[in-house]
């Protein structure tokens, strides 16, 4: 069962207390006309027996029609105000989940999981405002209706009054039984959710594999599989809840008949009115639907407790990647000079050390390409030139400032990195490519284009710019996703380009054309990581990287000539090609 957490509930309530303190007048208001219209019908009927005018009924009867308007419009206020703040707050988390989703390093939402995310920030979210909402309007209600009418009870007959509330406490019993199991099976109804929304999202995203490898019958055994799970979670809770409200039902039902059946002999005796037995039987049937609901408004209380702290939970994940207290600003443009100093990197919950006291000097406006075999370190070097990856303090610098002390807004906006698998939005090319720059012009736009070598494709589809690309892209080639993404990173004009194999999908003669014209327009420097020596060829320096660590450096004439990793690596590309032409 989940921890009373009232510091939390009442931090989400506190900018919200004007509301709320109205919606409590106003729930008051509603108790208040709620005792009062009993104690009418019961003047009523007790006066009928003396003769009562008709006339003076007609008059009491309206009397009772004006009180239960009032109070049908104080209740109808106090919903809106009580159940706004709800809605409110859902609004606010929310808003929060997503801000803090946004500051996250990359790698946040693949450890946490997505389907997980995505159902703390709606059915988890959906359970806070009904707890902020419906639970604390149910339980103060409940709370002043027994605070308010069982006073008046017990001043028609304190006898009857003892007897006819003397089975709640065995309500509250049952509850306390069923409540603790109901949590714990809604909480497994949440995680069967969260994992069955992450295989759904998953294979969302690679259709395309489950296709090309005839993997359909597999994934739709997984999902009926988690399908089941999720249906014998919901049976439960449901059999649960099944079970325990009829029983609190009963037991209510049972108080009834003890007031009617003992009620009738005091009025035999005439020791209880009728007036005054109507006016028990009303407030208990008054007091059945809130204790009745009790069992619910509690579980979804607990229910409530649970979601926020998994929200919480969420919440109090800090990044790894963040601005420190005193970061600076950059106030000067940035030149692009790039220097490591025995630069170390491993990633968390890992001992192995990525870059290993990686040391090289990167002068502005150069083009360097970094090449090495698989797993040696180069996406590393790339993420960790903008921060997506922990870099020690004094190891990586920018024209002289240490990355780690520069404001993270500063340092990407001064860096355009590019991936190999360039992420494109539901949307046109247009609003893809300035995605980095939303204000850009058509000119900028079109420049960019030019420079990425994507004009002509784009002027072969009948919509141009305002072609609509498909989720991730998928009406485009892999070389024009990546074109794509290299035309938005040229189009915010950062003084430093990464391009972390982000040339893979296009021939050599195209990259090589690309890196011209980007070089011939602007003065960047480019920081080329490529698996395509031939394009690295023509670059002003080549480093190659080896498990880590700088093995070499030079141009590649030099290179070409010693015998070592790079020559090794260039005489295999050679032989792969040779042997594709003769294919």
């Amino acid at each position: 069962m989940a921890s009373f957490r009232l510091d939390l509930i009442n931090r989400y309530l506190r900018p919200h207390r004007k509301a709320i303190i109205l919606g409590a007048i106003t729930l008051v208001i509603v108790n208040l006309l709620s005792v009062a219209i009993p104690m009418e019908v019961k003047g009523i009927v007790d006066a009928l027996k003396e003769g009562f005018k008709f006339t003076d009924v007609l008059k009491k009867s309206g009397w009772i029609v004006i009180l239960a308007t009032s109070m049908g419009v104080a209740r109808l206020i106090s919903r809106q105000l009580v159940f706004g703040v709800g809605r409110q707050v859902e609004v606010e988390i929310r808003q929060r989940l997503f801000d803090h989703m946004l500051i996250q390093d990359p790698g946040w939402v693949q450890q946490i999981g997505s389907g997980e995310v995505i159902s703390r920030a709606t059915s988890d979210v959906e359970n806070i405002r009904r707890l902020l909402g419906f639970t604390i309007l149910s339980l103060t209600n409940t709370l002043l209706a027994y605070c308010f009418t069982i006073p008046a009870m017990l001043a028609i007959d304190p006898w009857l009054t003892i007897v006819a509330i003397s089975l709640y406490p065995l309500m509250l019993g049952t509850v306390g039984l069923f409540g603790g199991r109901m949590v714990r099976q809604r909480r497994r109804q949440q995680e069967a959710l969260a994992t069955l929304s992450e295989l759904i999202q998953e294979d969302l995203s690679g259709i395309s594999a489950i296709k090309i490898y005839g993997q359909e019958n597999a994934e739709r055994n997984a999902f009926s599989k988690l399908n089941d799970n999720y249906k014998n979670s919901a049976i439960n809770l449901a059999r649960t809840a099944s079970t325990l409200f009829p029983l609190l039902q009963g037991i209510s039902s049972i108080s009834l008949l003890l007031l009617i059946a003992l009620g009738s002999n005091l009025l035999e005796k005439g020791s209880l009115s009728i007036g005054g037995l109507i006016a028990l039987i009303l407030y208990v049937e008054r007091l059945v639907f809130p204790t009745a609901l009790l069992g619910f408004t509690l579980n979804t209380f607990q229910v409530g407790q649970v979601s926020l702290e998994r929200v919480e939970e969420l919440l109090n994940k800090k990044p790894n990647i963040r601005n420190k207290s005193k970061s600076k600003k950059i106030n000067q443009p940035i030149l692009g000079r790039l220097e490591a100093k025995e630069l170390s990197i491993k990633y968390e919950k890992s001992d192995r050390e990525i870059l290993r006291k990686l040391s090289f000097v990167i002068n502005p406006g150069e083009l360097v390409a970094i090449v090495g075999p698989v797993g040696c370190g180069k996406t590393t070097l790339a993420r960790a030139i903008g921060r997506m990856v922990d870099v020690p303090k004094g190891q990586l610098f920018i024209d002289e400032h240490d990355v780690v002390d520069l404001r993270l807004e500063d340092l990407r906006k001064n860096i355009a990195l590019v991936p190999q698998e360039g992420y494109l939005f539901t949307s046109t090319l247009a609003e893809n490519l300035k995605y980095g720059d939303p204000f850009a012009n058509k000119e900028e736009m079109e420049n960019s284009a030019i420079q990425a070598r994507l004009i002509d494709d784009i002027k072969g589809f009948p919509e141009g710019f305002n072609t609509l690309v498909g989720e991730r892209g998928i009406t485009l080639s892999g070389g024009q996703r990546q074109r794509t993404a290299l035309g938005r990173a040229l189009l915010i004009s950062s003084p430093i380009i990464v391009l972390d194999d982000a040339l893979a999908s296009v021939d050599n003669k195209t990259a090589s054309a690309i890196l011209s014209s980007i070089r011939s327009k602007t003065n960047r420097t480019i920081l080329m990581i490529s698996h395509q020596l031939s394009a690295a060829a023509a670059c002003d320096r080549i480093l190659v990287l080896n498990e880590g660590k700088l093995e070499q450096e030079g141009t590649h004439i030099d290179l070409i000539k010693l015998d070592g990793l790079y020559k090794n690596l260039w005489e295999r590309e050679k032989a792969a090609e040779s042997l594709q032409e003769e294919a």
